[in-house]
């Protein structure tokens, strides 16, 4: 079978394939989802007795040849830098940007990988991010240049603060205003 048929079927074994929960999560608030092989004499998972949750088991598995490839057949590899682009081989490979690049990097390697034609898997759009992307960083340096910096939330909040500490003469008369009520409706 070629590359193409058995993406398609490894495609039709996964619809196929139940969610493989733990027995009795859903009875015990300690227990996750997360599959463990039952173990008990009685369990109906274990004996795998008709009408109860399926057990794991080969028969769910994806075919040899494309195990761990992506759905577009390439082989997913971790970047983070632009120099590692140049021992892979852009038919094989599909990359994925590391989460821990920053932007400036991440516009350098996304354009490494365009000059070199591969495939970024974790990215939908790598030219409309670039160009955004450097629009941003462009806005952000002519803010720095010029010393504007935006306010932030956090020293909005400050202000705030500063606004209610400079008028105490107002809590002081809302709390005798409370305090009088209060005493009226004891008498």
């Amino acid at each position: 079978m070629d590359m193409k048929s058995l993406l398609e079927l490894r495609q039709r074994i996964k619809a196929r394939k139940p969610d493989f929960i733990r027995q009795d999560y859903n009875k015990k608030p300690g227990l996750k989802m997360k599959w463990r092989r039952p173990k008990g004499l009685h369990s109906k998972l274990r004996l795998n007795i008709r009408g109860k949750l399926k057990n794991v088991s080969q028969g769910y598995r994806s075919p040899k040849k494309i195990r761990g490839l992506h759905k577009s057949g390439l082989e997913v590899i971790r970047v983070a830098s632009s120099k590692e682009l140049i021992e892979l081989d852009a038919k094989k490979h599909g990359i994925v940007i590391s989460s821990t690049v920053g932007k400036k990097k991440r516009v350098d390697i996304l354009k490494k990988a365009k000059e070199l034609n591969f495939n970024v898997l974790n990215i939908k759009d790598p030219e409309g991010y670039i160009k955004d992307a450097e629009q941003k960083m462009a806005a952000k340096k002519k803010e720095m240049k010029e010393g504007t910096k935006p306010v932030k939330e956090a020293e909005k909040k400050d202000e705030n603060l500063a606004e209610k500490l400079d008028e105490p003469g107002k809590k002081e008369g809302e709390k005798k205003e409370k305090d009088r009520l209060l005493t009226k409706r004891e008498r």
